[in-house]
């Protein structure tokens, strides 16, 4: 079953689908991800822990998903969460963690419905890449951020190959516009043989 959806995600662009992917597979996607070693949001939220100390400072855990992010965050001792998706059964299964402060339902393409700054860290795990948030979704989190806020985000092997989503980042990096505070490729799924490359990236201005 897994394997199936696996393939839809990567093969799937336009948002209404993307919507209507994660729809389908929220009943068993913990189960999917976590038998194929799942790594990502672990280390994610290990490299974050290493830049912000403060585990009370306010996390927005984009394309939160059925929360699997967010209990990487939580273990890695961050406290204060919030969640967005876009996809309403995705997020049933988040609230069932019980680990979110509040969730919202995001409208597929559009931004983040919250203020600039409300967050001292924005965490996209898995997030920005063919499948999930389109490529211009680097730059929407990166000025929701004030300025010293972290993005944690990941790009896997999909996403590192794709120059629609690799050039914003270099692009925001040549501008000054973020620092790069730690970069790191690993693995992503473990039994798809897949890597990610995990960034912590500080806003500057």
């Amino acid at each position: 079953m897994g394997d199936k959806f696996f393939k839809r995600a990567y093969g799937t662009t336009n948002q209404d689908a993307v919507e209507a992917l994660y729809e389908d597979w929220a009943k068993t996607y913990d189960a999917d991800v976590q038998q194929h070693g799942y790594v990502t949001p672990a280390r994610c939220a290990a490299a974050l822990a290493q830049h912000l100390k403060r585990t009370d400072a306010p996390i927005l855990d984009f394309a939160c998903g059925t929360g699997l992010s967010g209990a990487a965050l939580r273990g890695a001792g961050f406290t204060v969460l919030d969640g967005i998706d876009i996809s309403a059964a995705m997020l049933e299964a988040a609230r069932d963690r019980k680990i979110y402060r509040n969730l919202l339902k995001a409208e597929p393409g559009q931004s983040p419905p919250v203020d600039q700054g409300a967050y001292a860290a924005i965490a996209a795990i898995g997030a920005i890449s063919p499948g999930a948030a389109p490529a211009e979704f680097f730059d929407i989190l990166v000025s929701l951020l004030a300025p010293a806020g972290l993005l944690v985000m990941s790009f896997n092997d999909h996403t590192t190959s794709d120059p629609a989503y690799t050039s914003r980042l270099e692009n925001a990096l040549a501008r000054g516009e973020v620092r790069q505070l730690f970069c790191e490729t690993g693995d992503h799924i473990v039994k798809l043989g897949s890597k990610s490359t995990v960034y912590v990236l500080e806003k500057q201005h």
